[in-house]
């Protein structure tokens, strides 16, 4: 190595330049990388040629992208869970029963107040299909379809001219004729063809239908099914719910059936149950239903064993005679399997069972745990979902979609649907208070069925739920053999009750039970842990990089402190020098004597000179050189010193 290079490595290793005293961004890498742990860094700073650097760097920025794309791949996989199941012999709590009749009121004791209503159904039906008895069984030979006012007595129809039914005919597109008048309609808006609880737009064909608009009749839509009697339930139902809204509960309670009337007999895990067992709900669409250990129980029957003996078996009194034939087309009852503090949906998920038979249902328990954030968007309680459950009932997800429709349908048309329960200070929809609520009724309904009310983004899935899997199985019940004696026995055992001689078509068998007492748990738990997690990321490191925890905290110094601190001092000083020249007003006047220079290089914030700022210094400027004073001789004379030194000198010189 040159001398000049030595000197100028030893003044660089005196005088280094570290972390936020490096004047520029480019000598803090650099000497970063001279001094960092790892290796790649290092290697494309000492590497001599060019080719070497380039390796070297692509190599790093290589390994670089590798960790990150690892690193990823472990914060993505520390959010998933794993599933385990299992399955453990137990002594089981038996779930809350509820059951409810098919047709919701006695017809006996709500027929005055759907008198109107069944009048004007007949007749559409006459109109329709020629029928000109519908409660008499016997077929008629049908007639075509005419005009009802032919057929109509007295006053026109209320309901009809409030809904008026259609039929669409195929060759006719975009006209159709009302049931009442006979006459042909134009038809503007869009028609929506419902079929198996589908909706969706379809052409004008040979439909029976019913129109809604909204309150100035500019807005309508027409409601078309594949079968006439399909519209004219829904008609009706339509018009059935807005007369039972203004009935008060006490009414509807007392024309429901009471669980003496349900109940014929029960036994439960092989011991006598009655009516006393079972707790009172009032269902808008079934009536009277009655729930069996029911969380209002002081105590939460169990089993200790598995099988038909030990479930609940009831036998209920269906009473066909008091059926409504037109909200109704099938006959037996609804029983539905949940938790105590469960609401139940009787009309989605409830299990029909029919008269003249014997139903078994054997259960299976499984129990569902989930984690929750960050692993799922499951809710624990519903406390972090924004809709208020209107339900008196433990959180679901149907609750919460429910709900959610409700308070939409009190908010866009100032009025709660039939079905469901009342939120605060809302009243259930009718003619008299909101006359077109139907119209808004289907058009909200649409738009939660397309997820535009935004329902389904809100809700939240429960972390922990209880699911019990049915298996059904029928048998005809009671056999022929039994059946005298044992309906005669059940009349005299009823006679308090009923009062009438029962027939098998008005009984109908229920066995719900466990089939085993296997209970299964699917429990979810993370499949990475904080620990396992910080070690993976420290492989990673370690194999790309060959760094460690100090190298990550270097990294974090020089990049985010170091870093911003040399751009945050290079504008304060830039800030300062502006302040200051704005403080220092402008010189008009010449200096008239140079007391020195400037030298430019030394022109720096604080920082010493070093080697490499001193071998760029300017020359100097050329100065007068003064004069040479003439040479004093005395200061050639030898001192006392030097001489006694000369005399030393000059003996060792003679030795």
């Amino acid at each position: 190595m040159a001398p000049g290079e030595k000197i100028k490595a030893k003044i660089k290793k005196n005088l280094p330049v570290r972390g936020p005293q490096a004047p520029t961004i480019k000598d803090l890498m650099h000497w970063y990388c001279l001094n960092t742990n790892t290796h790649g860094c290092r290697r494309i700073v000492v590497s001599r040629g060019r080719l070497r650097r380039l390796l070297w760097i692509a190599f790093t920025l290589t390994a670089v992208a590798l960790i990150i794309w690892q690193c990823a791949l472990l914060v993505f996989s520390f959010y998933t869970v794993s599933v385990s199941i299992k399955v453990h012999f137990q002594k089981l709590d038996f779930p809350a029963v509820t059951i409810c009749n098919i047709n919701p009121y006695k017809y006996s004791a709500v027929s005055d107040l759907l008198t109107d209503l069944d009048s004007e159904t007949k007749q559409a039906l006459l109109s329709l299909y020629g029928v000109k008895d519908v409660l008499d069984s016997t077929p008629r030979k049908r007639r075509e379809a005419g005009s009802m006012r032919s057929t109509w007595e007295g006053t026109p129809p209320r309901f009809l001219n409030l809904i008026p039914l259609l039929v669409f005919n195929e060759n006719e597109k975009g006209k159709a004729r009302d049931f009442f008048t006979g006459r042909k309609r134009k038809i503007s808006g869009k028609i929506i063809h419902k079929a198996s609880n589908v909706m969706h737009v379809h052409e004008s064909k040979k439909l029976v239908g019913f129109q809604l608009c909204s309150n100035d009749t500019s807005d309508c839509a027409t409601y078309t099914f594949s079968s006439g009697i399909n519209a004219i339930q829904e008609w009706y139902k339509l018009h059935y719910m807005n007369i039972m809204a203004q009935v008060p509960l006490e009414k509807k309670i007392n024309m429901s059936y009471s669980a003496e009337e349900l109940l014929v007999t029960c036994f439960f895990d092989g011991m006598s149950c009655d009516a006393r067992n079972f707790t009172l709900f009032h269902h808008p669409m079934y009536g009277n239903c009655y729930t069996f250990n029911n969380r209002e129980n002081t105590t939460i029957l169990s089993t200790s064993m598995g099988g038909s003996e030990y479930g609940l078996q009831v036998i209920l009194y269906i009473n066909e005679d008091e059926y409504n034939p037109f909200l109704v087309s099938s006959t037996g009852a609804k029983v539905l399997v949940h938790q105590q503090n469960e609401y139940p949906f009787i009309e989605d998920v409830g299990t029909e069972i029919e008269t003249a038979m014997s139903t078994s249902i054997g259960m299976h328990l499984t129990e569902s745990f989930k984690l929750s954030e960050p692993y799922s968007q499951c809710t624990e309680d519903g406390s972090d979902v924004p809709i208020t459950n209107i339900y008196n009932a433990a959180y679901s997800l149907q609750i919460c979609l429910y709900s959610c429709f409700q308070t939409k349908m009190v908010e866009k048309c100032g009025c709660a649907q039939y079905s469901q329960p009342l939120p605060p200070a809302a009243n259930y929809c009718n003619y008299q208070q909101h006359p077109n609520w139907m119209y808004c009724y289907y058009q909200l309904y649409q738009a939660f069925v397309r997820e535009e009310l935004g329902c389904q983004s809100v809700c939240k899935q429960s972390c922990s739920f209880k699911e019990w899997t049915l298996t059904t199985s029928l048998a005809q019940w009671p056999s022929e053999a039994s059946e005298k004696w044992l309906l005669n026995v059940l009349t005299w055992d009823q006679s308090q009750q009923i009062n009438k001689k029962l027939n098998k078509t008005d009984l109908a068998k229920l066995l719900i039970f466990y089939k085993d007492l296997n209970q299964r748990s699917i429990m979810e738990s993370p499949a990475n842990s904080i620990e396992m997690l910080l070690s993976n990321f420290g492989g990673q490191l370690g194999l790309w990089m060959s760094c460690s925890v100090v190298c990550v905290i270097e990294i974090i110094e020089v990049f985010f402190i170091d870093f911003f601190s040399i751009i945050a001092r290079r504008q304060w000083q830039k800030a300062k020098d502006w302040w200051a020249r704005r403080r220092t007003p402008p010189s008009t006047e010449t200096p008239s004597s140079q007391q020195g220079q400037d030298n430019p290089a030394l022109d720096t914030d604080d920082d010493l000179p070093t080697f490499t700022s001193a071998m760029r210094l300017p020359p100097a400027p050329e100065a007068p050189v003064p004069g040479t004073p003439p040479p004093r001789y005395n200061t050639l004379r030898l001192d006392s010193a030097f001489s006694s030194q000369l005399t030393d000198t000059q003996l060792t010189n003679e030795f």
